[in-house]
């Protein structure tokens, strides 16, 4: 027996990095899932990979009526919705004063407008469902401070206090609501961000307790927990995926 058979997932972002390992250990656990994103290419050949138990879906997270679409869709696939990744995100370096109020806006849209568009969606479906778990993705830039990340962090520590207010208002429904905060993670997404550049990391050695970057299947392992009934007592609260980074402070030597 797989640790999800019989629950059906929606993972955004789910076409490549953290969401395309979530998806994969998803289906491996007995999983149905749709995989929604914006770059249809490559999540149409990961669904295709996954076999029966995946399909695509388009889904920009920042539209409410792609939003309704994407859950109709999962609903009419699968019968039902009962697991929610709010995984899709997006980063942006710039100093403070250098950020532009259009650059800050495009970053709160899709990490923390694009999270809330999905929990609203998912709300009555997983009522219906007799209840589900909900996983937003935030950050260690959710829990304490790095500069040049002005919008990304504000939209991570929004997505952690929103998990909280879903968790309450939803819990008598049955429905969980948790956050999960990666650190440093080898995915695209920083690479991306530094246009294409890739960011050097023989610095963490010093750095954190565990010395590497964390791997996404690393971060898969513990969304599939929250997934799952083995959570079944845990909402509204913070899982930490991020080799020790948080567990020391600013005057660490």
């Amino acid at each position: 027996m797989g640790r999800l058979d019989g629950k059906t997932a929606l993972i955004t972002g789910g076409a490549r990095g953290q969401g395309a390992a979530a998806a994969t250990r998803f289906v491996q656990e007995g999983a149905k899932v749709v995989i929604a994103d914006v770059l249809d290419e490559p999540g149409k050949l990961l669904a295709g990979t996954l076999g029966s138990a995946a399909v695509y879906q388009h889904l920009d997270v920042t539209d409410e009526d792609q939003w309704q679409v994407a859950v109709d869709r999962t609903v009419t696939e699968f019968g039902q919705v009962n697991v929610l990744v709010n995984n899709a995100g997006i980063l942006h370096f710039a100093a403070l004063a250098d950020t532009t109020l259009s650059d800050y806006e495009r970053v709160i849209r899709v990490n923390q407008v694009g999270t809330f568009l999905g929990m609203r969606a998912v709300a009555e479906p997983m009522r219906t469902a007799g209840g589900g778990s909900i996983v937003n993705i935030s950050s260690v830039d959710g829990l304490a401070a790095t500069p040049l990340v002005i919008a990304y962090a504000a939209s991570k520590f929004a997505i952690r206090g929103m998990t909280k207010s879903a968790a309450v208002e939803l819990g008598p429904a049955g429905i969980r609501v948790n956050s999960v905060h990666p650190g440093m993670i080898d995915t695209r997404m920083v690479s991306e961000a530094l246009g294409g550049a890739e960011m050097p990391t023989d610095w963490l050695k010093e750095k954190l307790p565990l010395g590497r970057v964390g791997t996404p299947d690393e971060v898969a392992e513990m969304v599939v927990f929250l997934a799952s009934d083995d959570s079944s007592y845990s909402t509204g609260a913070e899982f930490v995926a991020d080799g020790g980074a948080t567990a020391t402070h600013a005057l660490k030597i």
